[in-house]
């Protein structure tokens, strides 16, 4: 009974932590991207849809993959060439692949899916308790955690990493230095978009394998709470995603056992925990300010 638990919590988790790593790679370069919503929404239908066409899962992730990267760098191509507004962009992108991914999937409701199989790896998948939970999930799952382990290797164990730092950290005196900014915080932002459009292929792909309008269900807006909730640190990121994936598993379990609370304030608990963990944080400007990018949001125009 346990070892289900802990696989449908790794499964929860999964796709915010896929997320939540790639903004973190974002807002690390200065850039705030409010659109993860919008690109996990068009991964989830273009990994769908192309998956059903083509008949392989695996083509289905990397179009999901490249829509992402696409969106992003229309975000990238606004807010860094034509210094849009950030925050007023990636509402715009969220608002606009809501929009479009309905538009695209009106004529996959309902229809199954082609679901990306689990890795079974003998005998150590048939190892008493945890053989499933380590060595029998599916592929993404073992993708977000190389994923997590080579963002906390490249950021802090990399001249280029410490690159991308120095941009969000004062994009004026990186640009003083010879550093090209834009062109890093392009990278950055295709390289988050890429995540989002990855996770929202796992929703569609693994998690429920199946199209359903608005089925990333804010889960974007979670991994942009949990980027402050790690405190822009990888290895927080991967602790905050299966906190909140707990969270969500349990009042799943807590409306099958029949618990005595009404069934619509059990699905929001993962959002009423997602604003009381960013109410605690602010509570300690200090330490929030001391981990934020500082850079994070601002604009920068190159002297020309």
């Amino acid at each position: 009974m346990l070892e289900s638990v802990l696989i449908t919590i790794a499964t929860a988790a999964t796709p915010l932590l896929i997320a939540a790593v790639g903004e973190l790679v974002v807002e690390r370069s200065g850039v705030l991207n409010l659109g993860v919503e919008g690109m996990m929404i068009m991964g989830a239908i273009t990994g769908f849809a192309v998956a059903i066409v083509t008949g392989s899962a695996w083509i289905g992730v990397l179009g999901a993959i490249l829509v992402g990267a696409a969106f992003a760098l229309l975000f990238g191509f606004l807010t860094l060439s034509l210094v849009t507004n950030q925050v007023a962009t990636g509402l715009a992108l969220t608002l606009f692949g809501l929009g479009l991914s309905g538009m695209i999937g009106e004529g996959f409701v309902g229809r199954p899916g082609v679901k990306l199989g689990q890795v079974d790896i003998p005998f150590l998948s048939d190892l008493p308790h945890v053989g499933r939970l380590l060595f029998g999930q599916d592929p993404l799952f073992y993708v977000s955690l190389l994923l997590t382990a080579g963002v906390a290797y490249f950021l802090f164990s990399t001249r280029a990493g410490l690159t991308l730092r120095a941009v969000g950290d004062n994009h004026d005196s990186a640009h003083a230095q010879g550093i090209n900014v834009v062109a890093v915080r392009y990278l950055a932002v295709m390289f988050g978009g890429a995540c989002a459009g990855l996770a929202g292929a796992y929703l569609s792909l693994v998690y429920t394998p199946q199209w359903v309008e608005n089925m990333t269900a804010g889960r974007g807006w979670i991994a942009l709470a949990l980027v402050v909730f790690a405190s822009w640190r990888p290895w927080r990121v991967l602790a905050g995603a299966y906190l909140f994936g707990g969270v969500t598993i349990g009042q799943l379990h807590a409306q099958a056992l029949g618990v005595a609370i009404p069934s619509q304030l059990l699905s929001a608990l993962p959002y009423l925990a997602t604003i009381a963990v960013l109410v605690i944080i602010s509570r300690n400007r200090r330490l929030t300010m001391m981990n934020t990018p500082a850079s994070l949001g601002r604009p920068f125009v190159p002297e020309r």
